[in-house]
């Protein structure tokens, strides 16, 4: 199936411009990582974010920057969108004390606490509890911020999926649970995992209200996310959206991906949301070719830029160690 433009205006060309220029910054920033991976520039686990850009991009100009974004451990994409600088992320893959978690964190643990992004979590499901209880902080403050909950297919699997729904849902916490569902946890598919295809039918059980977008196109991403936020921002509790997405890599650096065919992917990649950017860019807006390289030039300084810094940065000092593990303050209500 071919990339198809729809005449339609109803965003601006601001926002096409730019959803473009982020899109593309996610790819060629995850494009570079792989390629330092491979050579060895990068260690440990390393998940790309290559396909599912239009998610970000749509959440990204849905929300406002108060709002909290939190995910698990393919989690480059939406720190860079959130605002987390593409220096301090590539240093954080290359375990540089300028990274954004100080170079202790790596690939899965990406965080900006001023950025609001609130990481980068390795232990599958463990962040939609998390993401339940930041949103709780937010009510208990009295403020109209909103929390964006990220969470992949194979995640949709554990436990504290249904227990986080139950308390969210009682105190109507201002959440949004997202499901980037990309077809695969790890190498096994949703069918071989769940009698339940339609993932946004897991909020039917909890009086949830529940909605299935395509996450190739950055419009249905920003609507209904947009619809989803209103009605936390007004009280009226959480949602749960599922972005029917796909990644053209493997699950991490180290997967081949041999489960699927390349037919599939290739039908996928002939929908993809930077092309699909592009030509609306170019086809409805008459924005020229000139225009398009400048970004795509931009784009590309902004990721080199980022290397030279990750391989100019230092190391952590052995002293920092055990900083930001353990809190060293006392505690007076602490009895022995």
């Amino acid at each position: 199936m071919a990339t198809t433009v729809k005449e339609s205006k109803k965003f601006s060309k601001d926002t096409y411009l730019y959803w473009y220029e982020l899109m593309l910054l996610l790819r060629r920033f995850e494009e570079k990582a792989g390629q330092l991976y491979g050579m060895q520039k990068i260690r440990g686990f390393c998940h790309l974010y290559i396909g599912q850009e239009a998610v970000a991009a749509g959440c990204m100009t849905a929300t406002k920057p108060e709002d909290i974004f939190i995910t698990s451990y393919r989690d480059h994409g939406l720190a860079i969108a959130k605002g987390v600088s593409a220096k301090s992320c590539m240093a954080e893959l290359y375990g540089k004390a300028t990274g954004c978690s100080k170079g202790k964190g790596g690939s899965m643990h990406f965080f900006g606490v001023k950025e609001r992004f609130f990481g980068g979590h390795g232990i599958v499901g463990a962040q939609i509890g998390t993401g339940a209880g930041l949103a709780f902080a937010e009510q208990y403050k009295g403020t109209d911020n909103v929390v964006l909950t990220f969470f992949g297919d194979g995640a949709a699997r554990q436990g504290i999926l249904h227990e986080t729904f139950n308390l969210a849902m009682l105190w109507k916490l201002p959440v949004v649970f997202i499901c980037e569902n990309n077809n695969y946890a790890m190498g096994t598919s949703v069918q071989r995992t769940s009698n339940v295809m339609d993932i946004y039918k897991l909020a039917d059980a909890y009086d949830m209200p529940g909605d299935t977008v395509d996450g190739m196109v950055p419009e249905a991403v920003h609507e209904a996310i947009e619809r989803a936020a209103k009605r936390a921002r007004e009280g009226g509790g959480p949602t749960l959206i599922e972005v029917k997405t796909y990644r053209y890599k493997g699950h991490s650096m180290s997967d081949p991906a041999k489960y699927r065919t390349k037919e599939e992917v290739e039908e996928y990649k002939e929908r993809d949301p930077i092309e699909y950017a592009k030509n609306k860019l170019l086809k409805v807006f008459k924005v020229t070719e000139e225009e398009i390289e400048q970004i795509n030039d931009r784009v590309k300084k902004e990721v080199e830029e980022s290397v030279k810094f990750a391989e100019e940065s230092p190391w952590p000092d052995d002293s920092e160690l055990l900083k930001d593990v353990y809190v060293e303050e006392d505690y007076p209500f602490i009895v022995d």
